[in-house]
């Protein structure tokens, strides 16, 4: 139990890395992730398309090989363009090319879920607000925009997760600079050292179950709150019933 705490304790430093990937993706993906909705539902044939194709490339390629491209076109513009801008260092850094590749990622999954959620508006909502008199932004931010994000909010806490738990891999397919490890890497460290692969995984396990179970806490909070105009549904009973 002792070994166990300590490698806890050793382990403290590198969630930080992974976290942060986490952090600084999820926002500007959120974001991405509403224009290419709306950019999929749009009528305007180039806009639909390119933003189909941007869904599609990213859903259907691995996430191991997005950060090698990625990573291979940014060291292939390096002596033409980035290091007589003397931005070398930042473009080809590890802590913004993860997180880089890591938003155009969970954009296009994030896209999809928006786009479905999109699709299952009630139309008699929007014929309602139609109506009334509403403009197109009107409708937008009062009766699409509240409905959407309710509709979606449970598969994109899952998209949260996923997200989290993809950082396992940033620097697996991107170098290592100094002591910026993350659990993987200091998971894959310890093990070369005694090889107890039990332990030293096990410990890296824990850190994203729990990191896991914070966000699905947190996500439900919001999720209590998106949908605190409904009846609430039937609570659990932890006392038997005895008699009817």
């Amino acid at each position: 139990m002792q070994r166990f705490l300590e490698e806890l304790a050793i382990f403290a430093p590198a969630v930080v890395f992974n976290l942060y990937f986490a952090a600084a993706s999820i926002p500007l993906g959120f974001l991405f992730a509403i224009m290419l909705a709306l950019g999929k539902a749009s009528g305007n044939p180039l806009i639909n398309r390119l933003s189909r194709g941007y869904i599609y490339a990213f859903r259907g390629s691995p996430l191991f090989i997005q950060f090698f491209m990625l990573y291979s076109l940014a060291l292939s513009f390096n002596v033409s363009l980035w290091k007589p801008l003397d931005i070398s260092w930042f473009v080809l850094h590890p802590l913004f090319i993860g997180p880089l590749v890591l938003t155009l990622n969970t954009a296009a999954y994030t896209a999809e879920i928006f786009y479905g959620a999109l699709r299952a508006v009630p139309r008699g909502e929007l014929e309602a607000a139609r109506a009334y008199g509403m403009s197109r932004r009107q409708q937008f931010r009062q009766v699409i925009w509240p409905n959407l994000i309710r509709l979606a909010w449970p598969a994109y806490t899952n998209e949260i997760v996923f997200l989290f738990h993809a950082t396992a891999i940033v620097y697996l397919a991107l170098p290592v600079i100094g002591l910026q490890k993350d659990l993987m890497i200091t998971a894959k460290e310890l093990f070369e050292r005694d090889y107890n692969a039990f332990l030293h995984f096990s410990v890296a396990a824990v850190y994203f179950l729990a990191v896991s179970l914070v966000v699905f806490f947190l996500c439900g909070l919001v999720y209590s709150r998106l949908m605190r105009h409904m009846p609430a549904g039937p609570r659990l009973r932890f006392v038997p019933t005895w008699w009817r």
